[in-house]
């Protein structure tokens, strides 16, 4: 899934910088550096440069994206959840689909599963074919204390092509191919 998200990120970074040459030489410079040190693991200054970024340009909605990712792995949850929101409300359909989900995922890891349920079913309905979604909303369910619906959203996250969905549900319920939902 990390590949996943990355690409998609690379993809859309690469759409925004090309679509306006003023953000191409300023954000999206200062956005190009921060990614390169994101990559190199040097996620505080990843974020200082995302975050000068954004103040040159405060739409600049990959800038949001990568910044609350390289929050998200330094554990600042509540940093990461503000940005996220942020790709939420300023970004296209796509970008709000992986806003919503990546917000959910940070909500888990902090361990707010209930909070982070809404999340997931943002998300999907917005791209109902996002497993990812599923899977993590079966989650953050299990957490919660719903064994039925996490068990739901692993068998649908496993038929939409989730690998982590399929091998859960291959150790804990052998028969969920055959099953009927």
């Amino acid at each position: 899934m990390k590949r996943r998200s990355m690409s998609i990120a690379l993809v859309i970074a690469g759409m925004v910088t090309a679509a306006d040459p003023a953000i191409a030489d300023t954000a999206g410079s200062l956005f190009d550096s921060g990614f390169s040190k994101h990559q190199s693991g040097d996620l505080k200054e990843a974020v200082r440069l995302y975050s000068k970024a954004i103040e040159s340009d405060g739409k600049f909605v990959m800038a949001y994206q990568m910044r609350a990712a390289a929050w998200q792995r330094l554990r600042q949850f509540s940093r990461a959840i503000d940005d996220y929101t942020m790709v939420i409300t300023i970004g296209e359909p796509s970008f709000r689909a992986v806003g919503y989900l990546n917000r959910g995922i940070v909500k888990n890891m902090a361990g707010r599963y209930s909070e982070a349920i809404p999340d997931f079913n943002q998300a999907i309905s917005i791209d109902r074919f996002m497993a990812s979604a599923y899977f993590h909303r079966g989650i953050a369910k299990s957490k919660a204390g719903d064994p039925e619906g996490n068990l739901d959203d692993f068998i649908q996250a496993a038929r939409l092509g989730d690998s982590d969905a399929e091998h859960w549900l291959d150790r804990n319920d052998p028969e969920w191919r055959q099953a009927r939902r």
